[in-house]
């Protein structure tokens, strides 16, 4: 196991620079660069020099060629500095660890609630395989499944916070907390919280649950079908302690997948949607480091979603020898 966890750790560190070696490049061609955010700002009266352009553009590094500046960029990362924010002036590290908690709260809210729902659906739903409340929970998730978030947060907000505008049922339109909230006392502050993320927990999480649900019920259905289940049936083995013991357990190699590659959704959010909450998140964070040029964000960003792909990776290949002991590393 520590040989194979080494072997992955090399080839994981490997790929990870040759990630952001490539994203560094991507964004170095972009068109516009963070002069153009600092050039806007002055004097439209006073044409800038060919000095000031000259000292702003090694402000920001720009007076060498990119491949050059990634190295850079990469020798300050081994040293733990992913550098300063050109729009805030401050440190990446700081502008990133501030966007965490609003998306760890729609994101692990939502993943909880997928999860929590979805394999009691999924087991359900192979129980009853063929059955009228079977096929009528199959077609709504599948309606779920094919409504964009982003529409969907559009019609609830519509709903919940223009038509019941005024009732007991009006939720926020946006934002993270009211602009009362520091006068709340903590009950009050929790309600606020509340209220303010059900409408997105909510856009985040359906689309996720239909097809958790019906991922569960694809490999159930494929092992209900094998020989032990059917020798556990005839041995009397009783219906739960064979759907749950016997069949679902043999299911959570997949699972255990499914799981580790949604490792990097805890903290990339979504853009969309948060731009339609306005929700202070990491996905916002991205699209506006992205329109303002702010190179150290992006790649102190793209670096962050790498590393939690790769080590979600990992884990789940981890995780497959404590499921299924058939499975060794040594």
């Amino acid at each position: 196991m520590l040989n194979y966890t080494i072997r992955r750790l090399f080839v994981g560190s490997i790929t990870l620079v040759l990630i952001t070696f490539l994203i560094y490049g991507l964004i170095r061609s972009m068109p516009g660069t963070p002069l153009d955010n600092d050039l806007s700002l002055l004097d439209p009266s006073r044409e800038p020099s060919p000095e000031d352009i000259e000292r702003m553009a090694k402000v920001y590094g720009l007076d060498k060629p990119w491949y050059t500046a990634y190295f850079i960029w990469l020798g300050n990362v081994a040293q733990l500095d992913l550098g300063h924010s050109f729009v805030e002036q401050k440190p990446v590290l700081s502008v990133i660890a501030r966007r965490i908690g609003p998306t760890l709260i729609l994101s692990a809210t939502s993943l909880f609630l997928s999860y929590l729902l979805a394999v009691p659906m999924g087991l359900f739903s192979t129980v009853r395989s063929g059955k009228p409340d079977e096929r009528a929970l199959s077609v709504t998730l599948y309606m779920l499944f094919s409504l964009p978030s982003f529409v969907a947060a559009l019609l609830l907000q519509l709903f919940f916070a223009v038509r019941l505008e005024g009732t007991i049922f009006e939720l926020p339109l946006m934002g993270l907390k009211s602009n009362n909230y520091n006068e709340l006392n903590s009950v009050g502050k929790v309600w606020d919280l509340f209220q303010h993320m059900l409408l997105p927990v909510i856009c985040f999480t359906y689309g996720s649950l239909a097809y958790f649900s019906r991922f569960v019920k694809a490999n159930m259905e494929e092992a209900v079908r094998q020989d032990y289940i059917r020798t556990a049936r005839a041995k009397g083995v009783g219906p739960f302690r064979v759907i749950v013991h016997h069949a679902f357990r043999n299911t959570l190699i997949p699972f255990v997948t499914l799981m580790g590659l949604t490792l990097p959704a805890l903290l990339s959010g979504a853009i969309i949607l948060e731009q339609i909450f306005s929700w202070p998140g990491m996905g916002y964070l991205f699209f506006e480091s992205i329109t303002r040029r702010d190179y150290p964000v992006i790649m102190g960003l793209t670096l962050m979603f790498s590393l939690l792909t790769l080590a979600g990776q990992l884990l789940a290949d981890l995780l497959y020898a404590i499921v299924d002991p058939r499975i060794s590393y040594s």
